[in-house]
């Protein structure tokens, strides 16, 4: 992943696909991620968060990955 203005690394990652269609997000907030996350997922699409360490959460872990 690349490092923000700061050069820090950005410990999460987000993906959005539905139909043609993907759009990628990164932060280092898991806060904003699960947020962005959730309202993605509530619009219909297939949204998967990986964390720094690789494991990816789907919608019904978020709220796990929030507790973390």
């Amino acid at each position: 992943m690349r490092g923000n203005a700061r050069g820090c690394t950005l410990a999460y990652k987000m993906i959005a696909e539905r139909d043609n269609e993907k759009y990628s997000f990164a932060r280092e907030s898991r806060l904003l991620i699960v947020a962005k996350a959730k309202v993605w997922a509530s619009e219909g699409w297939r949204v998967v968060i990986t964390d720094q360490d690789g494991k990816a959460y789907a919608p019904p872990e978020f709220d796990r990955l929030l507790a973390a």
